[in-house]
């Protein structure tokens, strides 16, 4: 079962409620395609800050000498860390859109999680 954190739009009065569910863990995406997902995923401020850290790393690494095995190892860090931190960057960029967290749900992927927290909300509306 994956785990799911639930945010909503309180200016949204369509049927979805403007919800936006998020996993909990480790983004493959965004450890594989760092700069593109904070790009496709609207962060970009966070882009940018990636796309400079990488940059001044690669400037570093040649300046310090470091081999090519040096290179890749800074760079899977970084990889790492947006793995580790991208999920959570989104959840505060909902955040700051004026989101409300609606708790947590969990499923066997995103649209089996999505019907256990519609399928809650309307039993506690009835």
């Amino acid at each position: 079962m994956r785990i799911y954190t639930v945010h909503i739009d309180p200016t949204s009065a369509g049927a979805d409620r403007g919800v936006v569910l998020i996993r909990e863990g480790f983004s493959w995406g965004a450890a594989l395609f760092t700069v593109f997902w904070a790009l496709w995923r609207g962060l970009w401020g966070w882009a940018a800050i990636m796309l400079a850290v990488s940059v001044a790393l690669d400037f570093a690494a040649a300046w310090l000498g470091l081999g090519e095995a040096g290179v890749a190892a800074i760079e899977i860090a970084l990889m790492l860390l947006v793995g580790f931190h991208g999920n959570d960057w989104r959840r505060a960029r909902l955040a700051r859109r004026g989101y409300l967290f609606a708790g947590v749900v969990s499923g066997r992927d995103m649209t089996a999680a999505e019907r256990r927290f519609f399928d809650r909300e309307v039993a506690l509306a009835a």
